[in-house]
């Protein structure tokens, strides 16, 4: 028993190593779903040389989780999950979707009593909103509740999930309900560079801008493919987000997405194609000219060249050109490119292709 007046802490008894889990159990990473299986890799840290593992370095990196309710995506075989555990914590919740990996979970359950629960669920659609008690939620303008997302993500779903929960982030729902909740995930190192990169930066896209006008960004670290197995062609980079507790844009989700996405799908052209996509072709000079006027934006600027304040005056400008005009927000320039081929078939339409 705990001393008086002292918290008592929680450690895993032994088990089976992470490769010990994949083989006793024949678990093997499927490439359609771009699983790779983080194995716990030694790094030196610090001038003292001590040694931990990358799955403990997330851990550490997120933040104190002594008696905090932790929510895990994508545990796999529960490499993370162990560390999880092993900092105290009050509660961790993992969702996967891979019914392979729930008998290696079962048993950090069972050696971890009334610490992890398991959903058998896909994280895309798995709704957290009531899946911890009510008493942790926080004012949005308080301090982040006590309650962690972290996840080593598959590559094919990194990108449309970090977009989803961008979304709640604006909206305040989803895992946000409980107030400003805090994230660390994994990315490829690629993706995490664009999360994070500044104003003029190549690596400047559309998921630059989206998280950095809802979220404090950081990108922690970098682990290296060969930390994995199978070893992905790539490295994978470690990000910290932190809701604001004001948006740098005051405007709705969908809205700034869609100035953001239109700006970047020419990312090499100077700034006013994209935003002349924004309109229809009959009144798309006039109103393209009017949107950066009264933005006082540079039509010669380059996408990734456009700071955070220009893409406030853009969406702010944007809306109330949409208030003046209700059907402008619904104008789609490629449904209206697909009509135009249907109608000239013989008719090249060239189009540059677009990234994230």
């Amino acid at each position: 028993m705990a001393a008086a007046g002292k918290l008592s802490t929680f450690r895993l008894p032994p088990l089976p190593t992470i490769r010990e889990i994949i083989k006793l159990f024949r678990l093997q990473a499927l490439k359609q779903l771009s699983q790779n299986f983080l194995l716990d890799l030694r790094l030196t840290v610090g001038g003292s040389g001590a040694r931990i593992g990358f799955r403990d370095k997330i851990v550490r990196k997120t933040g104190n989780l002594t008696n905090a309710y932790v929510y895990e995506v994508g545990p796999g075989p529960g490499g993370i999950t162990r560390s999880i555990l092993n900092a105290n914590v009050a509660e961790l919740l993992v969702v996967e979707k891979d019914t392979r990996f729930l008998p290696g979970l079962q048993m950090l359950s069972d050696a971890a009593p009334g610490k992890l629960r398991i959903v058998h669920g896909d994280v895309l659609t798995f709704k957290i909103e009531k899946a911890f008690p009510g008493s942790l939620k926080r004012q949005w303008e308080d301090d982040p509740p006590n309650i962690h997302i972290i996840g080593n993500l598959p590559f094919s779903v990194s990108t449309p999930l970090i977009i989803k929960w961008l979304e709640n982030v604006s909206c305040r729902n989803g895992p946000f309900a409980y107030g400003r909740t805090q994230m660390t995930l994994t990315f490829q190192k690629e993706v995490a560079e664009r999360l994070t990169a500044s104003t003029g930066s190549k690596q400047r896209s559309r998921l630059s801008v989206m998280a950095q006008y809802l979220c404090s960004v950081q990108l922690l670290f970098t682990i290296p493919g060969q930390a994995f197995i199978p070893k992905p062609e790539v490295d994978v980079g470690v990000v910290h987000f932190t809701p604001l507790i004001e948006p740098v844009i005051a405007q709705p989700f969908q809205l700034v997405e869609k100035v953001v996405r239109n700006v970047f799908q020419f990312r090499r052209k100077y700034c006013y194609r994209g935003l002349g996509m924004l309109f229809p072709e009959a009144q798309r000079l006039e109103s393209t000219g009017k949107l950066l006027q009264l933005a006082e934006v540079d039509p010669t600027f380059r996408p990734c060249q456009l700071s955070l304040t220009h893409f406030k005056s853009l969406c702010d400008v944007y809306r109330k050109m949409c208030d003046e005009d209700p059907q402008l927000f619904a104008y789609n320039f490629r449904e209206d490119l697909k009509q135009n081929k249907s109608k000239n078939p013989n008719k090249e339409v060239h189009q540059e292709s677009c990234g994230l």
